[in-house]
């Protein structure tokens, strides 16, 4: 049954909570998706190749932890704190996993691969049982359309704070000669520190106003219902795209700074804009939505990033202005597009809700968060790949053109053309805002079970 608290808004600190949670997940997330290939290939010694390749199976498992996390938190409910927030108050166990993954021991080249898999195969589990209930709760928030714009923008924000640090004050210090070791292990243990109270922040100043109890549906049951709902499909596969695109982007950034332009010193002004481009989207994106709707906001957001891609793969190095315009167009893209998505899938549980009766905040918003860790798989696969194709050279002064031509194609072609796809697929979203509030009003119509 659905709670007649519904109707009620989400707190200032309520908002403020939501957007604390994701500054916890980017902590490992981010931290590892910008960092994670250096590390391996220049501090730990695996070969590119061979860390692309854990990137891409540590992925692909993640994407089916996220499944059964979706599963567990629908069959989930606590009478004090609801379906999602009991997992928060686990956010500790992916944060030292994240620490662990970040000291490889000095074992053989086959010892090195198996402790890589390991590490980074358990934090995919643990991170999936944190990060698919923070997700979802959004949807257990509010129906409102533009609150939802409001927490996706706080989510934005949260997860922006992790990356602005990242990018201002650790990134200018990986140049050659530093001890990356040692940077990397006040990075990972100070976060784990930090994101423990940030998960508990989020878990005790939210509040779930929609206390629809999920079925236990089975597997069949489950995939029968995700199945007729067109518009979530779309956005995931449109999602798996943008994602691919999104990390290939950031993890070859650090490698397109130092190694082609030869400008690691930018970073912290990339970073910088990357918070202002952000904040500005961010604090904007309720009117934009209000004014055109979520669905166009995403299309506009891909193509602007797509012709940032193009510009940076397309950039002499001598005109490093024409690199850094294809940075910001690509950042400012991506954070549009980024925002639309949290508020996108709440909808689409409304929709599945009208469709077949049934709620299911959590299996809908683990198979989004499936097809983005998949994504996440791809695109940090590719940028390791590149590199290797490109042969790249871990710790050389100066890397051969066939190398540069690699990192370039990770930066901006792939990403631009991968996000190019997505923004075709995004033409088969039919689920409108004005239709969103039509069928929430049908739903809010029926008679209580």
């Amino acid at each position: 049954m659905t709670n007649p608290s519904a109707a009620i808004e989400p707190r200032p600190i309520a908002i403020a909570g939501y957007g604390a949670g994701d500054i916890a997940n980017s902590m490992a997330f981010t931290t590892i998706g910008m960092f994670l290939l250096v590390y391996y290939t220049d501090v730990a010694g695996i070969p590119a190749a061979a860390a692309g390749t854990v990137l891409l199976l540590a992925g692909l498992f993640n994407g089916v932890t996220d499944i059964l996390a979706g599963r567990l938190a629908d069959r989930n409910y606590h009478r004090r704190l609801g379906k999602f927030r009991p997992f928060l108050l686990f956010g500790a166990i992916p944060l030292l996993l994240c620490v662990a993954m970040f000291h490889v021991p000095g074992l053989d080249p086959a010892g090195k691969l198996i402790y890589a898999y390991v590490t980074y195969f358990g934090f995919c589990l643990a991170y999936s049982l944190v990060n698919v209930p923070y997700g979802a709760l959004v949807g257990a928030m509010t129906r409102n359309p533009r609150s939802r714009a409001r927490l996706a923008s706080a989510r934005t924000i949260g997860g922006l704070a992790t990356t602005s640090i990242l990018g201002v004050f650790v990134a200018p210090l990986l140049g050659a000669g530093a001890d990356l070791q040692g940077i990397f292990t006040t990075l990972t243990i100070g976060f784990a520190l930090a994101g423990t109270g940030l998960y508990l922040f989020c878990a005790l100043s939210t509040r779930e106003q929609l206390h629809q109890a999920s079925p236990k549906l089975s597997l069949r049951q489950a995939g029968a219902a995700l199945k007729g709902n067109t518009p979530l499909l779309v956005l995931c596969i449109s999602s798996l795209l943008f994602m691919t695109s999104n990390v290939v982007t950031n993890t070859a950034k650090l490698f397109y700074l130092r190694d082609v332009l030869q400008r690691l010193d930018l970073f912290p002004i990339v970073a910088l804009a990357q918070v202002l481009i952000t904040l500005t989207l961010a604090a904007t994106a309720p009117r934009l939505v209000h004014r055109f709707g979520k669905r166009s906001i995403y299309i506009a957001g891909g193509l602007t990033s797509a012709v940032g891609g193009i510009l940076v793969f397309a950039a002499p190095t001598d005109l490093v202005w024409v690199a850094l315009l294809g940075i910001f167009l690509a950042l400012a893209g991506a954070a549009s597009v980024s925002i639309m998505v949290w508020a996108l899938i709440a909808d689409t549980v409304e929709y599945g809700e009208w469709k077949t009766g049934v709620r299911s905040d959590g299996i809908n918003y683990s198979l989004l968060s499936s097809t983005r860790k998949i994504g996440m798989a791809f695109g940090g696969a590719l940028a390791a790949f590149a590199l290797a194709w490109g042969g790249y050279q871990s710790g050389a002064a100066q890397q051969s053109e066939s190398a540069m031509f690699g990192i370039r194609v990770a930066a901006g072609l792939a990403p631009a053309l991968a996000i190019l796809i997505a923004v075709a697929v995004m033409g088969w979203y039919r689920l409108t805002d004005h239709t969103h509030a039509e069928l929430v009003a049908t739903i809010q119509g029926r008679p209580s079970p």
